[in-house]
């Protein structure tokens, strides 16, 4: 018990940080719309909190919400610790070997593999209706809570209305706030539900508006409970998936092995191509062995560049990505599914050093220099830094694998 409970305590950041990634990773013409969006012009962010929450309540009321709702509204108090959390996610700056060696642990293997024994018949039923293989929907389910150990403890209605009030990104979380009240409505959650700090809720992290309105009743008890029922979450997760773009019982991501020479230009994860033709190049399985045609296309993902891991990631994987733009998470998530689904271990090879934070920060700010949009200057290698990195490469000669190495940020 000692030790369940020091490994709990040592992931909580890191899995508080990740959900709250995966809140950001929804655009907005991918959610649901039967639930109206409050208006941003009615009641801005900024301001007087009291008389914004105010705003908040007049529009809750005119979409329905009723008084146990918005008396939790009125309740709602601004949480300084949601901030602080916003403006802090240093867990991705970590690397892919880093990152998915601490998260894909011999502890979730195992506590994976005994779920998708125990909840067999409920997975069969997700993969029937929903064409998504229970070794994905227990993967998040590992990372995002643990199976349901570490959901967070933030109160998630004052999540909500902090971030909605604060100027910094209030699109994002203001839809999500009438339907956290309309489900604490109707009594499916009560007025103080705990959650990840970015407002999320239950074991695989469903945002408000995905609890309200793609919820599955896994159970047959007449309600959902994403908090404590197992069927209900796995239910969930293979709907929302789907919702997403899964594309049923298709792959995902495959582990491949390199020639010493590849076209490194064609190698971006988004570049899809033949089988056939990375077989021409020399890619192989990881025993050597031919790829396998399987008729369908997939990018070369190589998240720590050319002499590190690589994966084939097909368009299932970009569903990973809706899930959370992270794309170390991302593929951590798919990595650890490809273990549930009988994979060994992958091979994570000798990659050349990379860059320290504080070097990454400077590499971004002469990429800038440069014309081009990083997005923000971090210290995260995130997807505008590694296609400007391409770039570089290829007009510097070097093997355009996006990943940025001393040698790189010597030659700008």
């Amino acid at each position: 018990m000692r030790l369940r409970s020091s490994l709990i305590a040592a992931l909580l950041p890191v899995l508080v940080a990740t959900s709250a990634m995966a809140q950001q990773s929804a655009p907005a013409d991918q959610q649901p719309a039967a639930t109206p969006a409050l208006d941003p012009t009615a009641a801005p962010c900024g301001g007087d909190f009291d008389a914004w929450k105010q705003g908040v309540a007049d529009e809750a009321r005119a979409a329905g919400v009723g008084e146990a709702g918005l008396d939790a509204l009125a309740a709602a108090t601004f949480d300084t610790r949601v901030l602080a959390r916003d403006r802090a996610q240093g867990v991705f700056s970590q690397t892919f070997t880093q990152f998915s060696g601490r998260m894909i642990s011999a502890y979730r293997l195992k506590q994976g593999t005994t779920m998708l024994q125990k909840y067999g018949s409920v997975f069969a039923r997700a993969q029937q209706e929903f064409g998504v293989q229970p070794a994905i929907v227990t993967a998040f389910w590992a990372l995002e809570t643990d199976f349901g150990a570490v959901q967070g403890d933030f109160n998630t209605l004052n999540a909500l209305v902090t971030l909605s009030n604060d100027c910094r990104r209030p699109a994002v979380f203001r839809r999500q706030i009438v339907p956290l009240l309309k489900l604490i409505d109707r009594g499916d959650l009560p007025a103080d539900v705990k959650g990840a700090w970015a407002g999320e809720i239950g074991q695989t992290q469903m945002l408000p508006i995905d609890y309200l309105e793609d919820s599955v009743d896994g159970d047959g008890d007449g309600k959902v409970d994403l908090r404590n029922s197992a069927p209900d979450v796995i239910m969930t997760t293979a709907k929302k998936l789907q919702l997403k773009g899964w594309k049923r019982d298709q792959p995902w991501v495959q582990e491949v092995r390199l020639p010493d020479t590849l076209p490194w230009e064609q190698t971006a994860r988004t570049n899809k191509m033949a089988i056939s033709q990375w077989n021409q190049w020399g890619v192989t399985n990881p025993d050597g062995s031919p790829l396998v045609d399987n008729g369908l296309k997939a990018g070369l993902a190589l998240p720590m560049g050319r002499k590190g891991p690589a994966f084939l990631t097909y368009d299932n994987f970009d569903v990973y990505i809706e899930w959370n733009q992270s794309f170390t998470y991302a593929l951590t998530a798919a990595v650890m599914a490809t273990r549930f689904a009988g994979a060994p271990t992958y091979d994570p090879r000798n990659p050349e050093p990379g860059l320290s934070i504080e070097q990454m920060k400077e590499l971004q700010t002469k990429l800038e220099a440069r014309g081009y949009d990083v997005g923000k200057v971090d210290g995260i290698l995130g997807t505008n830094t590694r296609d400007a990195v391409r770039k570089e490469q290829v007009r510097l000669g070097i093997p355009a694998d996006g990943w940025p190495t001393p040698e790189l940020l010597g030659k700008l």
